[in-house]
């Protein structure tokens, strides 16, 4: 009886040290992308402050938003020994393996500090078989359409290929850009859906290991960006502009469709869920649409090794419990879809294969010549879809 005492004397201990301000204070950096026109940034800044104030701690954060060049400059750091003490990042895929020696495990987390109760998600199994992420929402991506703008000129729904490009040729002739996309910072979307349009799910899904593997279905993939740009589908500055405008030119009704994530909801006002829809993107063979759809869950909050072997190990492992509590996972994400886009959204995925995007399962290198070399040479002409993958496919995007 005297040792059951003792145990849950020593746990409520432990659970008042960790609940109070620690007796030193310590500044902490944290790196998200939560931030720009995300909603959750807001929520993440609250979550961030109450901490401080709570706790005394300072947090110096340095978040923005997610693109290549975010990317490249997370993984930078943690090369150069200066990753942050929390950082909200790709998961699971081949973004996170080169992370994998400098963060922890949460199950060594919440075995030395079971206090903490880090939840621990299957979802983000990395592949040796440990978890060291929380993630805080699923995603999916489709094409986005300003269905008021359709009904205004006529415009038949993107529901096939003959439809989409009947689509662009009426927006085009009205000064309408017919999809908002920025080939110079994030292509990515169009490079996956364009791979959607030509590919099913075992395509897709294909990892090649040389050129001659690569699916005839991606080189065609690549075909229908250059058919998209000559059809005069994005604007006359896409290769120039960035994802902010192209995405400010859809929201204000400058842009009749989108290639983009699930997150674009968060800065969709309320009041428009009802002329917004989400669809799958159109087959450029045999008709109808995909029957895929991109999913997943790929990112979350990690604690790296930086923070856990220093003194601010308290103060860090009690923020990652903060940021990953059921409330705080609730908050940051909570899309809020309602009306029209909520329910074609959910069209969209019913009946469908969800497919990993193509470009987690590259190489940094691989993928960063493919989206960002790539796909804008292809889209003005300069390129041929052949010397895309033959570029693409030298840098061994998938392992030897």
């Amino acid at each position: 009886m005297k040792k059951k005492r003792f145990v849950s004397l020593a746990l409520l201990l432990a659970l008042f040290a960790f609940s109070n301000v620690s007796a030193e204070e310590v500044t902490l950096r944290t790196v998200s992308c939560f931030a720009g026109e995300d909603a959750a940034a807001e929520v993440y800044v609250e979550i961030l402050n109450r901490f401080e104030q709570e706790t005394g701690n300072t947090v110096l954060d340095t978040s923005s938003t997610s693109d290549e060049a975010w990317k490249s400059a997370v993984l930078n750091d943690f090369a150069a020994g200066n990753e942050p003490d929390i950082l909200f990042f790709f998961a699971a895929g081949a973004d996170s393996a080169p992370l994998l020696s400098r963060v922890v495990p949460l199950d060594e987390i919440n075995r030395e500090m079971p206090e903490a109760s880090i939840p621990e998600n299957e979802a983000l199994r990395e592949a040796d078989g440990k978890i060291y992420a929380v993630p805080v929402r699923g995603f999916w991506e489709g094409l986005y359409v300003n269905t008021d703008l359709f009904e205004a000129y006529s415009a038949p729904l993107p529901e096939n290929w003959e439809s989409l490009m009947q689509a662009v040729r009426i927006f085009r002739e009205n000064g309408i850009v017919p999809i908002a996309v920025s080939l110079s910072d994030i292509p990515h979307y169009l490079a996956e859906m364009a791979i959607l349009a030509c590919a099913g799910k075992t395509e897709q899904q294909a990892r090649p290991r040389s050129y001659e593997e690569v699916p005839e279905s991606w080189v065609e993939a690549m075909g229908v960006i250059r058919e998209l740009t000559a059809a005069g589908a994005f604007a006359d500055n896409a290769s120039a502009t960035y994802e902010s405008a192209s995405t400010a030119l859809f929201l204000q009704k400058k842009a009749a469709m989108q290639l983009d994530g699930s997150w674009l909801v968060s800065s969709i006002p309320p009041e428009r869920m009802d002329e917004v829809a989400v669809l799958p993107m159109p087959s450029r063979k045999g008709g109808g649409t995909s029957d895929c759809y991109i999913g997943g869950v790929s990112m979350g909050f990690y604690l790296t090794r930086r923070a856990w072997e220093s003194p601010r190990r308290d103060a860090a492992v009690r923020l990652l419990a903060e940021l990953t509590s059921p409330e705080s996972l609730q908050r940051l994400g909570n899309n809020a879809m309602t009306g029209r886009l909520l329910s074609s959204a959910k069209t969209m995925q019913t009946g469908r294969n969800m497919v990993s995007p193509l470009q987690d399962a590259m190489n940094k290198n691989a993928r960063e010549v493919w989206l960002l070399e790539c796909i804008p040479a292809v889209a003005e002409g300069t390129m041929t879809a052949e010397e895309c993958w033959k570029k693409v496919m030298a840098l061994m995007p998938f392992g030897e």
